[in-house]
């Protein structure tokens, strides 16, 4: 017996007004994993355009990061791996036989032209993000090319080469006493699990489908094990679920964990993939039963870092990704698509809708029950919210106040720097990031130029690069 299809209730916007971050780097939809694969960073250039075309600047600050340094990858992963992703080539692959089958570099994660440019853009914008809002800079971060949640230590699984969320988590933790991950992808976040299965500083919540799926882990009675025990949560999912059946296991869930845990940030993986439809999915949720998770997590205010993740029907993946910056900023946007670059992508209709289809819900109401019932009093089990030792935090780097605009003081856009830390970005405009601090994230402003203003891509520039079509390396 399962549970009937429902339709879900009105999304209603929280009525708190937040600041929104957006990095974006308009390189990543040059890259490609080959012909046949089903990642494609494409589908973030698509989100991105759509973004674009609603308007949805107006109401962000949009930033290209500057990627992650392989010392920056070091914080997680080995040396010895991510030397020899930096390393790698389709030209001389051959040379590295034995490292491939060592960090499971291969069919599912293969060696393509450009990857360690992709894994630090990706990585960057995720580090980013954490350590604008660390400063206080924003409410909340956005990286759609992030979630790459099954990235390990020392090895690549499942798309995922580095694993950008527990590289910005790490940098939460600079600051916050306790995070907590929350993943919606329909693949079990085991990376990040794995990254902190040990420790109360983070708890990590995934809802997922288990039994004869990939990754195969993430079952129930996997709590954590040490301090951390408790701290992971899983609730294991069948087939078919659908939008109100989700919103009844994932908001219980998710507001027992803002009581019992008491995070200080959250950060939030929005895998595509759960969507109806998906090319590699199981789920049968509409774009508003996927977007209710985020408007959800966003109610509580909390200082959130929002990440993309898997997604293998491109233009769902667009439409939600968009309709969720939509709901991070408050606008509801849709139902009729814009006319942008990839405009035919989204025939015969051209709605921002991703609708439900008619699959059996194979998760009925006594197993959701039961799985729900054991997490909460799990959950129960914490107590109360962990503390951390005091200890003194790394101090930014002081803010220089000029004396008067001078020549030296304005960048290319014109204004003091003050006066464009608060400013929204134009449509295509692109700013690099700037310092975040001593011992954080370096300001590196020009990272493809010389000179020492801040790189801007004007809107021109911007839109020639999404004419061009996703191609295998960088053009």
């Amino acid at each position: 017996m399962s549970y009937p299809a429902a339709p879900l209730d009105p999304i209603v916007l929280p009525t708190q007004k937040q600041r929104v971050a957006y990095f974006y780097d308009s390189d990543v939809g040059n890259y490609a994993y080959g012909a046949g694969h089903p990642m494609k960073p494409h589908r973030i250039r698509m989100a991105h355009s759509l973004i674009m075309n609603y308007g949805l600047y107006k109401k962000m600050e949009i930033y290209r990061a500057k990627p992650a340094t392989k010392q920056e990858m070091c914080q997680f992963h080995t040396d010895e791996y991510v030397d020899f992703l930096s390393r790698v080539t389709p030209d001389n692959m051959d040379m590295f036989a034995k490292e491939q089958v060592k960090f499971n570099v291969g069919d599912d994660c293969p060696v393509f032209d450009g990857l360690f440019e992709f894994c630090s853009i990706s990585g960057g914008g995720s580090m980013e993000g954490a350590a604008r809002l660390n400063r206080g800079k924003c409410d909340i971060a956005i990286n759609w090319a992030g979630g790459l949640h099954h990235a390990k230590k020392s090895e690549a699984s499942g798309f995922c080469y580095v694993n950008d969320i527990v590289l910005g988590i790490l940098e939460l933790l600079r600051y916050h006493p306790r995070v907590v991950y929350i993943d919606i992808d329909v693949h079990h976040g085991d990376g990040v699990e794995e990254a902190f299965y040990t420790t109360d500083r983070v708890m990590t919540c995934s809802f997922h489908k288990y039994g004869e799926y990939f990754p195969g882990t993430g079952e129930l009675r996997d709590i954590g094990i040490g301090k951390g025990k408790n701290y992971a949560v899983n609730f294991p999912l069948r087939d078919g679920i659908d939008d109100v059946t989700y919103k009844s296991v994932f908001e219980p869930v998710i507001t027992a964990i803002m009581e019992w845990y008491r995070p200080t940030a959250v950060v939030l993986q929005c895998g595509g993939d759960s969507l109806s439809g998906d090319r590699l999915g199981c789920f049968n949720l509409s774009m508003k039963g996927h977007a209710n998770c985020v408007n959800f997590v966003k109610s509580f205010g909390l200082p959130t870092l929002v990440v993309g993740g898997g997604g293998y029907t491109m233009r769902n993946v667009a439409r939600t990704w968009t309709y969720e910056t939509g709901l991070l900023v408050g606008q509801l946007v849709g139902p009729e698509i814009p006319y942008n670059d990839y405009y035919e992508y989204y025939g015969p209709d051209y709605h921002l809708e991703v609708r439900p289809s008619n699959m059996q819900n194979a998760n009925s109401k006594e197993y959701l029950d039961r799985i729900r019932t054991t997490v909460l009093e799990n959950l129960s089990r914490t107590k109360f919210a962990p503390s951390v030792q005091m200890t003194d935090v790394p101090r930014d780097a002081p803010e220089e106040e000029p004396e008067e605009d001078t020549e030296e003081s304005k960048d290319m856009r014109g204004g003091s720097q003050e006066a464009w830390d608060s400013h929204i970005q134009k449509d295509g405009e692109l700013s690099d990031s700037e310092d975040e601090g001593e011992g954080g994230r370096r300001d590196i402003r020009n990272y493809k130029d010389d000179g020492g203003d801040t790189a801007m891509i004007d809107a021109d520039e911007d839109e020639d690069d999404e004419d061009t079509p996703a191609a295998s390396g960088k053009p």
